[in-house]
């Protein structure tokens, strides 16, 4: 029999052992944050190229961190963007969240509501967008995903990250953390211009530095635009700054992940609800100076919803059987790993009737669209700006060259291919030329198995416009009786369908 003092030297052991096993889990577990700006497209930054918006900050976790220089979305559009990042899901997997505006189905997990339920205090500051469908009978609501929310707006700043820097010192010292930390720059409205603080984001953007891509008239309106714009970029790149300063002064820089990406591209023609790169391709920072091995650019393909597993697999929680994606942790060991051959994406109703589809592999983006006779014009609050309406009158006046005429273009092809490495804006269908048959029939037939696998359809009636497509104000006619009559995959119930398809 052990005497008294060997056993009290046992039990101190096993419990020195307990609380070492315990730190060393906690130390296992890094903070995370999504800094997810609205409406930025991934060319809008520094580190990606553009010499004209000031994103310093950002430009610093890239220095740091991966580039990556092929992350795609799987919506071009608010909400069914941030919905299918919070599910790991497609859009169309997501219930009624395929369209704007729409709620999640309600048996769908989030992730950030798993890692609460693993011990994370977790925060959402700033643009929600996100809400599951209300309990039927018998059913109970989602289990709380956030420890904390609020819509990151006080007087004078409505940027929706007024209070990031607030969440961050004031968090709970004792548990990790995940913020979800949603910008509204760069949603029009142009917010910033009216709030400018020239001490903390230096001078405004100049209408003759901005950089106009060809499908966008090259005038002062439309230099404007795009400098208030760049203001709204450049307001998100401070809040990121702020908070990467906070961390670094409580010291756990270095145990945080941080993501940086966009919900869509910029709210501009031929760019937001786009497939194209314009649109559909988000700049995407990874930083964890623990835990990301190198540093650089990466050209592995990935998808906004190989974020939910990425983040749970840090932090040491079970991925459920209904996220669609895949983890990004190879790529964070090393730059020549991947995870994945093809990246999907959708168009599904943004204020105008749409249905298309579109998936990347290796150079190519093969887009095909179920409703060609409709214009891909971009979302209402883009009709109403000044760039598109310099764009109609160049129509009028037959000034339109191949790229701007694109915006009205109508009917569209029902098939695109594009070698997006050569032909960087998406201009030269080669859908016709013979040497590429080979490439769209065999990408028209991933595309495909693609939607078959995941539940994917293409309803005979989808919801209408909401808008004039010329001048992007209300239809006087009401449609809302007629909105969400059959979404894209419920007749095949896609929201209880797992399978990811071809990855």
């Amino acid at each position: 029999m052990l005497s008294i003092a060997l056993r009290r030297t046992a039990l101190l052991f096993c419990c020195f052992a307990l609380l070492d096993a315990s730190t060393a889990l906690a130390a296992d577990r890094p903070n995370v944050i999504l800094f997810i700006a609205d409406d930025v497209s991934w060319n809008d930054y520094g580190c990606y190229g553009n010499r004209a918006a000031r994103t310093p900050n950002i430009d610093e976790l890239a220095a740091g961190g991966i580039r990556f220089d092929r992350a795609y979305l799987t919506a071009s559009s608010c909400s069914p963007s941030r919905s299918s990042i919070i599910t790991g899901r497609y859009p169309h997997n997501n219930g009624k969240a395929a369209e704007l505006h729409q709620p999640i189905s309600l048996h769908l997990p989030w992730f950030p509501e798993i890692l609460k339920q693993s011990g994370y205090y977790t925060a959402l500051s700033g643009k929600h967008h996100m809400k599951s469908t209300a309990p039927g009978k018998g059913e109970s609501p989602r289990p709380e995903a956030f420890d904390h929310v609020d819509a990151g707006r006080v007087k004078g700043d409505s940027s929706g990250s007024a209070n990031w820097l607030s969440v961050t010192r004031d968090r709970p010292k004792d548990q990790p953390f995940f913020f979800w930390f949603a910008s509204y720059d760069a949603h029009r409205g142009w917010d910033a211009d009216k709030q400018w603080k020239e001490s903390e984001y230096g001078p405004m953007h100049r209408a003759e530095d901005v950089i106009v891509p060809p499908f966008l008239s090259d005038d002062p309106q439309t230099r404007q635009d795009l400098a208030s714009y760049y203001n709204e970029v450049t307001r998100f790149d401070y809040r990121i700054g702020v908070v990467v300063d906070e961390l670094r002064r409580q010291g756990v820089l270095d145990e945080t992940l941080i993501y940086v990406l966009a919900d869509n591209g910029r709210p501009f023609p031929r760019a937001k609800t786009r497939l194209h790169d314009s649109g559909m391709k988000t700049g995407l920072v990874a930083h964890w100076p623990k835990g990301i091995q190198w540093q650089g650019a990466s050209e592995q393909l990935v998808s906004v919803i190989d974020l939910a597993p990425t983040v749970l697999s840090v932090a040491g929680c079970q991925i459920p059987e209904t996220m669609q994606g895949v983890s990004m942790l190879p790529l964070f060991e090393n730059a020549s790993a991947s995870v994945r051959e093809y990246a999907f994406s959708e168009h599904n109703w943004h204020d105008y009737e749409a249905f298309g589809r579109g998936v990347r592999h290796g150079d190519h983006l093969l887009i095909i669209n179920r409703r060609p006779e409709l214009a891909w014009q971009g979302p209402a609050d883009s009709v109403r700006s000044d760039s598109h309406q310099q764009l109609r009158a160049l129509r009028e006046s037959g000034s339109l060259n191949d790229a701007q005429a694109d915006v009205f273009l109508s009917p569209r092809p029902e098939v695109e291919l594009y070698d997006v490495t050569s032909d960087p804006h998406q201009l030269n269908n080669l859908t016709t030329h013979p040497e590429h048959a080979e490439t769209r029939q065999r990408l028209v037939a991933v595309l495909r198995r693609w939607m078959d696998e995941t539940g994917d359809s293409v309803p005979d009636k989808l919801s209408p416009d909401t808008f004039d497509r010329e001048t992007g104000k209300p239809l006087a006619e009401d449609t809302s009786d007629s909105h969400g009559v059959m979404t894209p995959g419920e007749d095949r119930s896609a929201d209880h369908v797992n399978a990811p398809g071809p990855r």
